[in-house]
């Protein structure tokens, strides 16, 4: 398990970060058991250990760290067990609602495993876990679990009703949920755990008068800093559509919207390498930059031709740039680069073999998210289905007051 793996000054400054941020529980619940947000219990997390966070995408892990994929999980305790969800597939309830019973474990399970292995490839991971941050009277039990795929051969049905399938398999306990199209495993309470004893501030907003108090009266670049890392535990920033971020999709969006085939163009954005007029390298593609996007974040980008760091999930820092007339292209430099990665590591695609819409709507993601970090330094990860529609949707506030999009 991780915490096995770390020092116990690592965990000594974790548990005394647990330990704070449930002090001030009376910010936002009268309840004796400690409140920790989900987002903080990350924060708090790959704060004390130096992990990767993956709050900014939707994918099977929350943090990463030396290869293993870790899975952060903060709920109340009740008895020796909780059952709470792991999965959400509502993009494929179309689909799980035409079955039942087994079948309906096993498109489950397939549903499930293809997500974790989907995220395995994508950051190169070799282990896993689930980190749990169990909360009961006045303490916080932090423990570990496995994270493991469904067994597909040792599937037993234990009840199905009209609201939910129950099963195990030869390691765990699931339970489904169709009209949330939620599936949920039970989480084991080990009698060995780090156990935090927690004293709940009756005062909260008091203390942090207090606290604060001083340092604002300094007024000095210093003393804002020590402030804004005091309660960096506590809040996340949220990042602005258009301006920290944008989706792009990995299909024709309106194929998508008339549902008319080939929703990916088969001859050009990742299937360029298709199109006719010359010999083709199997590595040239890109991804297509739509006008929606170009219109409403004009400046996210670098100019035309001008490279800029793309990093992928698994680390690596690729050189890329937008070209073609009006820049609707995101490239990489060499242009194969994109193809070793996307279509060959992630999507297992051989060369020669043309993406399909089927293929991503397989591994429930159809666009990338690109996060913009400085102006030479760029995040590219990948995005759950439809999430590209929703985006341009959007009618966001910027910094300066409404941003509206330009449809």
């Amino acid at each position: 398990m991780f915490l096995q793996t770390q020092t116990s000054q690592n965990i000594e400054n974790y548990t005394s970060a647990l330990k704070a941020i449930g002090a001030f529980s009376n910010l936002f619940s009268s309840s004796d058991k400690p409140f920790i947000q989900y987002r903080v219990a990350e924060n708090a997390f790959c704060k004390a250990f130096g992990a990767d966070n993956l709050a900014r995408v939707d994918v099977a892990y929350d943090a990463i760290i030396n290869g293993c994929g870790v899975g952060i999980k903060t709920f109340v305790l009740s008895g020796s067990s909780k059952i709470e969800k792991v999965a959400e597939f509502n993009s494929r309830s179309s689909e799980l609602r035409m079955l039942k019973g087994l079948d309906l474990a096993n498109k489950l399970a397939d549903f499930r495993n293809e997500r974790i292995e989907f995220a395995d490839r994508l950051y190169n991971t070799q282990n896993r876990v689930y980190h749990i941050i169990g909360r009961d009277k006045l303490l916080i039990k932090v423990f570990e679990t496995s994270y493991d795929l469904i067994d597909k051969n040792s599937i037993e049905i234990l009840e199905e009703t009209k609201s939910s399938l129950k099963f195990k398999d030869a390691l765990n306990e699931y339970n489904f949920n169709f009209s949330k199209s939620v599936l949920m495993k039970r989480f084991i309470i080990p009698q060995e755990c780090i156990e935090i004893n927690v004293e709940i501030l009756e005062e909260p907003i008091n203390v942090l008068l207090n606290l604060a108090q001083p340092i604002l009266n300094k007024q000095t670049d210093g003393a804002k800093v020590k402030l804004q890392n005091a309660i960096g535990l506590l809040t996340q920033e949220e990042l602005i559509p258009f301006v920290d971020y944008v989706i792009l999709p990995l299909y024709s969006p309106e194929a998508k919207k008339k549902l008319k085939e080939p929703i990916v163009p088969i001859k050009s954005q990742l299937n360029q390498w298709n199109a006719g007029g010359r010999k083709r390298d199997p590595g040239e593609v890109y991804i297509s930059i739509p006008s929606k996007i170009r219109n409403n974040a004009p400046d996210f980008f670098p100019e035309k031709d001008v490279i800029f760091n793309l990093k992928i999930p698994n680390g690596k820092v690729l050189s890329a740039k937008v070209c073609q007339d009006g820049s609707k292209a995101l490239m990489t430099n060499p242009n194969k680069a994109m193809a070793d990665w996307m279509l060959r590591d992630v999507l297992m695609l051989n060369e020669n073999e043309v993406l399909t819409y089927d293929k991503l709507r397989k591994i429930g993601y159809d666009s990338v998210k690109i996060t913009k970090s400085t102006e030479q330094d760029y995040f590219i990860d990948f995005t759950k289905l439809d999430e590209y529609e929703s985006f341009v949707e959007k009618i966001s506030e910027a910094q300066d007051g409404q941003f509206k999009l330009f449809l």
